[in-house]
Formats: structure tokens, sequence, C-alpha cells
């Protein structure tokens, strides 16, 4: 049995970087992409090969936000591996301030990243997932989907995300594809490493019931069960990896 094939946005880094590996482990054909950082998308293109030779990998530069490039790479990722079961639209950013001071140039790259960017690579591979109906989709969320002061357009970025998740899960569910959002708690991270204050780590290891923050390999192993076959009954849902901690400041 051939092995089969997932989907995910920026995969150099991060949680995108710790799937990739994982569902290389897994026995997955995996397609990343990266937008910035082309040295390390080649590091992860060859540290997953070296674990599976016998799969396939490859890395891709994009920005989400160009629906037309998005559209483009949709079709040759499919002719170049056949067909694919999961799409993952992970890349993101973050960019903080307090909402009276947030510019518009800031809020519409947060948005049209997070939002529009998952949006795009959804409707790109849905009529591939319908046409052979199956499929798996699984979003990134946060638990500053609830509200986090200083991270407005973040917020709502990852708010609408479960939205467009549960919008999804009914309109495709009836085609045997069925949409997830896991919503992570806070996790060791470059953008954690480079946004996160002194003050709101101590706070995320107070308050979290587990009394530390999670590790990306923990996330990577839940992610890849979600679009795997036990996870064939769960559509529409939020599943939380954060520890225990409920919110954010």
């Amino acid at each position: 049995m051939s092995a089969k094939t997932v989907f995910i946005t920026g995969g150099s880094r991060g949680i995108g970087r710790a799937f990739t590996l994982e569902a290389a482990r897994q026995g997955w054909n995996v397609a990343f992409t990266w937008a910035q950082q082309a040295e390390a998308a080649m590091q992860v293109l060859a540290e997953a090969r070296a674990l599976a030779p016998a799969q396939r990998f490859e890395a891709y530069e994009l920005d989400v936000r160009n629906s037309t490039a998005v559209d483009a790479l949709a079709d040759e990722v499919i002719q170049t591996f056949g067909s694919i079961d999961a799409v993952v639209p992970n890349a993101g950013v973050n960019l903080n301030g307090l909402a009276y001071s947030f510019s518009n140039e800031d809020w519409s790259t947060v948005i049209e990243t997070n939002l529009s960017g998952s949006f795009y690579v959804c409707r790109a591979f849905l009529p591939e997932l319908v046409a052979q109906r199956r499929g798996r989709i699984l979003f990134i969320s946060s638990v500053t989907a609830e509200g986090a002061s200083g991270q407005a357009a973040y917020a709502a970025s990852k708010a609408g995300i479960v939205g467009l998740a549960k919008t999804l899960a009914k309109e495709y569910g009836p085609k045997n594809i069925s949409t997830n959002v896991v919503v992570p708690g806070y996790f060791e991270t470059d953008m954690t490493k480079n946004t996160m204050s002194s003050s709101l780590s101590e706070f995320a290891v107070k308050y979290c019931p587990l009394r530390r923050l999670g590790q990306l390999d923990e996330l990577a192993k839940t992610m890849c069960f979600l679009i795997g076959d036990g996870a064939g009954f769960i559509n529409g849902d939020e599943i939380r990896v954060t520890g225990g901690l409920d919110w954010a400041p």
C-alpha cells in the first residue's frame, strides 16, 4: 500500500517543522511550503528524507497571501504526488501591538496570512478531495482566539479559523472530508521565543496545570493522529493541546 500524502504550509520551522518530521516517521509523504527561510526548509527536507528514504518529500516556496500562487502550487503538488489525503494550513505570523495604534499594514499582514491564506489553501485542494470523496483538513488556532492583550489581529485571525473550520466540516462532511482545529497552548517555538515576554512565559507556566510549556513533538503527534485513520469520526471539533491552560492574559 502506497504512503498517503499530506500538504502543510509553513513547514520550515516551529510547528510545521515538527509536524513534517513526525509525519515522515509515521509513514506519510509530505509536501511543505516555506516563505522566507530557504536554508531551514532545505534542512527539514534533508532530515525528512533521511528519516524515511522510501517516502517522498518536497519543499516549495509560497506566499499564502497570493491566491493565484496557491492555486498553481496545489495543481503542481497533486500532479507530483498523484493525490492528496490531508491538508494542514499552518503558515502564520504574529505582530503585537495595542489596537488603537495597530497599523492597517500590520493588520492586513496578519489577517491575510493566517486567515485568508488558510482559506486559499483549503479552497485550492477541495476539488481534489471532493473528487476522491475522502480527506482530512486540519487547521491551527490558538488559545489567544479567546482574546489576548496586544494581539488583536492574531486573536481575530485564530478565532476566524475556528469558524472557517466548523463551516467546512458541515459543508464537506457528507463528502467524507473531515475538518478539525487543533488549539495549541503555549509551546516552545521560534514565534514564542521572539514574541513572548518573560512575564507571559512565567504566566503560562504558573497557570498551566502541568506547570510547563508544551513540547512540539507532543503537538506534532496529536496532529498526525487527527489526520490519520483513527480520527475518522472526529469532525468540526476543536482539539485543545494546552496542558489545561484555558485562557491568555
